[in-house]
């Protein structure tokens, strides 16, 4: 019987510990708010699992293609990208330095994107974005606090982080539009609900606000394929 590499038992490793964190959140979810508790029966299970395996780098770099753009646009823009790095899965931060601005540009990159990533780049050289071993040491406060010094860099763009390659627990993207828009539907609001009023809200869902935020997406997503 063929044995397992090291990288599949990593992904069974992480996926199984992410379903332990989910099926806690789930339980504290259901008791603390009946809304989410409806969410919770009607889209079954929270499937996320972070993609742990992602630098800080590429997490950003991804986070920045994204930006303002559907998901199917930023990745063929990402997969462009990447060709101009031949053998390699994801470029490194030196990589950049063999590439022109134009070849960039011609991925589909806008020119303030290709400066933030240029910046994401140096900074990451120099330090200041953390490696993947030294950001799990980090608090999501700490995280937050270094990358919001990189250009393009906000806030939203590290909290996707702290969701998708990190998996931190409580993360409550407040000022992301699919999260307000999952609120205005699953409670039945008539408008968008400001950030902070969000957030005031978001407390009884605490520790598990990044769960919350999944349910949330999933609530916006199924009203879309209502439409």
């Amino acid at each position: 019987m063929a044995v397992p590499s090291p990288i599949r038992w990593e992904r069974v490793r992480v996926k199984a510990f992410f379903e332990t964190m989910n099926a806690a959140a789930h339980k504290h979810l259901s008791k603390n708010d009946p809304v989410m508790r409806r969410l919770i029966r009607e889209h079954g299970r929270c499937a996320l699992v972070p993609e742990t395996r992602r630098s800080p780098f590429q997490s950003l770099v991804q986070a920045v293609a994204h930006q303002q753009l559907n998901g199917t646009a930023a990745n063929t823009i990402l997969m462009r990208f990447i060709k101009l790095f031949p053998g390699r899965r994801f470029p490194k931060p030196e990589d950049l330095a063999n590439v022109t601005d134009e070849q960039i540009r011609a991925c589909g990159f806008s020119f303030a994107k290709i400066k933030a990533i240029r910046d994401i780049a140096e900074k990451t050289l120099s330090g200041v974005v953390p490696s993947s071993r030294e950001i799990v040491k980090l608090s999501d406060d700490e995280i937050i606090e270094r990358l919001m010094e990189v250009r393009g860099v906000g806030r939203w763009t590290v909290e996707m982080l702290l969701i998708f390659q990190l998996g931190r627990e409580d993360v409550l993207p407040a000022a992301d539009f699919g999260v307000r828009n999952g609120f205005r539907i699953a409670y039945k609001k008539r408008e968008l609900p400001k950030p902070k009023a969000l957030l005031a809200h978001g407390k009884r869902w605490r520790p598990h606000g990044t769960t919350a935020a999944w349910y949330l997406w999933r609530a916006a997503d199924a009203a879309k394929k209502k439409k």
